[in-house]
């Protein structure tokens, strides 16, 4: 086993803010309408601190859940070569789970890092989940999981024991961010029992930042407000499209709370808006269709893609440290990198967000 060195340092979905002031189309909340925009940061190489923490991560980091065959079958070599050519392209920061694919990507992420024993990147992984192993069981959207239930357990031998697998699983000594992952029919046993492990953990040195993982907002809301975490790792709520996600980020802000934002294409929506695409997981209605068409066409008018535009738009927010997507192959991989790096132009922004307005409230 050996040491990876960090560097120095499906649920219903909200469209609109819980708040009801926020639920009317023309108070669509955006980085300025909440006083909380940030120069644009270029470069996927760039990196921002997580809350208080040491641990700084780059500002484009590598999601694993595809990797553990979420949905579709991918092979072992192809999501090897995945992580071996995002460590290439400099991205430094790589998040798994035990859940993607049962043990499956952490397995696929550790053996691709045991190559690269000189390179330094920052990984996070999850507790609150264990596997089990059963003959037999049905193992959901992971196509390439072992048979095996991933069994919610948040007390603190269930915490002490997911991490425990997980590392074994990469094949690392630590990690460097631990997240509760999914906490959402568990809120008050992850406070009370399974947060206070993940902070001594901190406070030992054994982690260097810890977390929070969720789709929703309320339970992280919850986290910020009542316990020490560095980091929420947000996912779909905090795109072009979802802008639910406006208060938790602005608490976040107010309390030195980083946020990564997953999700961000909203499942497929924002990668591409035809007709039968996705939105968290589920076919899209038709007025999100005709949403993320009318986002396209503003992209389309100042000559950038959709996708460019929504893998940038979150860091827009001061709170945003990293922007985290997920990817199946070495060309989705290279292609995401490239949209990221581009310079888009300023006025673009607006008009998106105008756009958005007319949309929603035709």
């Amino acid at each position: 086993m050996h040491t990876w060195t960090a560097p120095p340092s499906v649920r219903p979905a909200f469209l609109y803010d819980p708040m009801a002031d926020m639920t009317h189309p023309a108070h669509i909340p955006t980085t300025a309408s909440l006083g909380e925009a940030t120069a644009v940061r270029r470069g996927h190489w760039t990196t921002s601190p997580l809350g208080r923490s040491n641990v700084r991560v780059g500002l484009l980091a590598l999601g694993t859940a595809p990797l553990g065959g979420m949905f579709t079958h991918v092979d072992d070599a192809e999501a090897i070569a995945v992580v071996r050519r995002a460590v290439e392209l400099g991205i430094d920061y790589i998040d798994t789970a035990p859940q993607y694919g049962h043990g499956t990507a952490e397995r696929r992420v550790g053996r691709a890092l045991a190559a690269h024993p000189a390179v330094s990147a920052v990984v996070s992984t999850k507790v609150g989940r264990l596997i089990i192993d059963r003959a037999g069981a049905d193992t959901g959207i992971f196509v390439d999981a072992p048979a095996s239930d991933a069994v919610f357990d948040f007390s603190a031998g269930g915490i002490e024991r997911s991490l425990r697998e997980s590392l074994a699983r990469l094949q690392l000594e630590r990690v460097e961010i631990v997240y509760l992952h999914d906490p959402d029919d568990h809120a008050d046993q992850a406070i009370a029992e399974a947060y206070p492990v993940l902070e001594r953990l901190r406070a030992q040195g054994v982690v260097g930042a810890i977390g929070v993982g969720m789709n929703q907002t309320a339970i992280p809301l919850r986290f910020v407000r009542e316990t020490d975490i560095d980091v929420v790792l947000l996912a779909g709520r905090w795109t072009l499209l979802d802008r639910s996600g406006g208060e938790l980020l602005h608490e976040c802000g107010q309390r030195g709370v980083s946020v990564v934002a997953g999700g961000v294409f909203n499942s497929g929506l924002l990668a591409n808006p035809a007709a039968g695409a996705t939105f968290d997981y589920q076919p899209a209605e038709s007025n999100l269709v005709d949403q993320a068409r009318a986002l396209a066409a503003v992209c389309a008018h100042h000559g950038v893609s959709l996708q460019a535009a929504a893998l940038q738009f979150p860091l827009r927010h001061r709170a945003v440290a990293a922007v985290l997507t997920g990817v199946r192959s070495v060309a989705e991989l290279e292609a995401n990198v490239a949209a990221f790096d581009l310079d888009l132009p300023d006025a673009l922004w607006a008009d998106l967000d105008g756009a958005l307005a007319t949309e929603r409230a035709s």
